[in-house]
């Protein structure tokens, strides 16, 4: 498998990860309990929930993804993209959950962009 097609699945799945947890944890309008013990049964409880189970699936298949990518890559050379997830985060933040858009954020991101070329190519 082409190392960087194994990168953009480690890429996608992460962000589907993300996106699917925030999407429950706002559907569900979690608020935890105070006790800690009941704090324990409602996380076990929410560990049983289909799209948060999916959310784990999603890591475990990035991880395999990663896997791949590793056995093709330098660590040094493969890790830098991975800070591209905040980037696909947040394009995903917008359209799907309608978070907050911000020049700011587009400004941080562009630099992370940059910081992840200059790091791959030099």
């Amino acid at each position: 498998m082409n190392p960087y097609l194994s990168i953009l699945g480690t890429l996608l799945f992460t962000v589907y990860g993300q996106i699917a947890l925030k999407y429950r944890v706002d559907q569900l309008k979690i608020k935890l309990p105070d006790s800690l013990m009941d704090k324990a049964i409602y996380t076990i409880k929410l560990l049983f929930d289909p799209i948060i189970i999916s959310a784990f699936v999603a890591a475990f298949i990035a991880s395999l993804f990663w896997i791949a990518t590793m056995t093709k890559m330098e660590l040094t050379k493969a890790y830098p993209f991975m800070s591209l997830a905040p980037a696909f985060v947040f394009l995903v933040g917008i359209m799907l959950l309608n978070e907050t858009f911000s020049w700011g954020k587009v400004i941080g991101l562009i630099f992370i962009i940059i910081g992840t070329t200059v790091t791959v190519k030099y």
